[in-house]
């Protein structure tokens, strides 16, 4: 089965560096590059136009956009087939729980759900530590992100990285393990589903016993 992390968490978390940090620890590891339809920062994204987005939305291939910073950002059907394919393991940055709620649902996969988390004051420091211009709005993120958590706190994370407690090689060997059970717990899973279907199959007769 296709496999999948989901990083979910407010601006300078470190998601960048957590991602990085599991590309050096597994090749297959890669950094999800979202549709972006607008201006500004590229690096890191897919840049489209508003006619692309109509296209994929034409064909049902939109499995979650959202707006912000004034840009659209978009997790595509198409793109994650492509970053998928020879056993990859792409990483998805995400900033809502809808979106990891809409790809868990809408695109099949063994998806590994992590919290990447740090305090206000740690993504002030490190917004302006990195030059961004809207540190501001950042902050506002951060704001809006803990109250996405107090709204659906029925969301169960598969796992929980605090970046001002974990360096960023230690949260990336948490993730790798996850992944790993995870793989593991689905091969054990569809092994008992065959053995099942086996067993009950009504075109297994006794004389075929």
């Amino acid at each position: 089965m296709n496999q999948g992390i989901l990083l979910y968490g407010p601006p300078a978390a470190g998601k960048d560096t957590v991602t990085a940090a599991l590309a050096q620890l597994d090749s297959r590891y890669a950094l999800f590059s979202r549709l972006k339809i607008g201006s500004g920062k590229s690096e890191g994204y897919r840049m489209g136009t508003p006619a692309q987005l109509a296209e994929l939305d034409g064909h049902g291939d939109v499995i979650y956009r959202n707006d912000r910073y004034g840009n659209t950002y978009v997790v595509d059907r198409p793109g994650l087939g492509l970053a998928m394919e020879g056993g990859r393991i792409p990483v998805l940055h995400l900033g809502q729980v809808a979106g990891i709620e809409a790809v868990t649902a809408n695109y099949p996969a063994a998806w590994s759900t992590v919290l990447v988390w740090c305090s206000r004051e740690a993504t002030a420091v490190r917004s302006k530590g990195r030059g961004d211009r809207d540190t501001e709005a950042r902050l506002a993120a951060w704001d809006a992100t803990e109250q996405d958590l107090a709204i659906n706190g029925h969301l169960p994370w598969d796992l929980r990285v605090d970046t001002e407690v974990s360096s960023p090689a230690d949260g990336a060997a948490l993730i790798d393990q996850l992944v790993r059970a995870s793989v593991w717990r689905s091969s054990a899973e569809h092994s008992s589903s065959r053995a099942r279907e086996t067993v009950t199959d009504p075109s297994w007769t006794s004389s075929q016993r």
